[in-house]
């Protein structure tokens, strides 16, 4: 890392919400793109990158109903990224839930590699009982779930099954012992929908990934949900999460509530132990 000081900050920071790709991806440059990641995450500070491998991203399978040989190939292509950087990498096992026996043996396997979370995709509906077991493994286990959100669903898109933050809200109040991560809120939609929606169900944390950085809707979130259930992140553009952390310098928030948001929440919601570099009283 550069002796200059972070863009970021020189607190801890976690990415809970990360991507790496792989040589079975479908683009010659994988490695470079995995590079940059790594190197933005210096230059801005990102204590770990907590990430997913989504299959072959569409390659060999839909990104949204990967096949199971898919699923287990980037799952290894994360073991081994995570085994190659462990100072900075920590991972989501991915699954896809309507092959529910290979997703069940995904999550014992890959947990025993080192997950300490779960990803969904838009592969089946949030809300869909077919989840059911996925949660409750995951709720054995202290995982935290990252699940794939529009913002707003107002109709049906071709090739994935999406969900907003109702479909999340009602699999999470069947599953209170479970932490839902609400992904991208920052994208994907209609974000001011996502805030009433999530706001009475408290085990489901929105992260501040994607592409969007609106005016007002880092305000609106905190007003609506307080610092203690947001959590940073970058998805894949790294530089929408540094102008939210920007953005989040200027609104007047206390060092408090900074520090949870930037990598204490996510401290708190992952197993014990799961970041060494970071330590949090729960």
């Amino acid at each position: 890392m550069s002796a200059e000081a972070p863009l970021g900050g020189a607190t801890p920071l976690i990415d809970a919400h990360a991507h790496f790709y792989h040589d079975r991806a479908g683009r010659s440059d994988w490695a470079r793109v995995n590079g940059a990641r790594f190197r933005a995450g210096d230059a801005m500070g990102v204590t770990y990158h907590v990430a997913s491998v989504l299959g072959s991203y569409g390659h060999t399978s839909p990104t949204y109903f990967p096949s199971p040989a898919d699923v287990s190939r980037g799952n290894d292509a994360m073991i081994a990224i995570a085994a190659d950087e462990p100072e900075r990498v920590r991972w989501f096992v991915a699954v896809n839930p309507n092959h529910t026996a290979h997703a069940m043996a995904e999550i014992e396997r890959c947990v025993d590699s080192g997950a300490i979370g779960l990803k969904l995709l838009a592969s089946r509906r949030a809300d869909d009982p077919l989840l059911d077991p996925l949660c409750e493994m995951a709720a054995t286990k202290q995982l935290p779930v990252l699940h794939h959100i529009w913002q707003h669903r107002t109709r049906e898109w071709p090739n994935q099954e999406i969900s907003d933050g109702r479909d999340l809200s009602r699999l999470a109040e069947r599953h209170p012992n479970v932490s839902f991560i609400l992904a991208h809120l920052g994208g994907g939609g209609d974000w001011a929908h996502t805030l009433p929606a999530v706001r009475g169900t408290p085990n489901v944390y929105p992260d501040l990934s994607g592409s969007g950085v609106d005016r007002g809707m880092l305000d609106a979130a905190l007003d609506a949900l307080g610092a203690q259930r947001l959590l940073w992140a970058c998805d894949l553009t790294m530089e929408t999460g540094l102008a939210k952390l920007r953005a989040l310098e200027v609104i007047g928030m206390s060092a408090d509530d900074m520090a949870d948001i930037r990598w204490r929440n996510a401290a708190r919601l992952f197993p014990d132990g799961a970041f060494p570099n970071c330590s949090v009283s729960v």
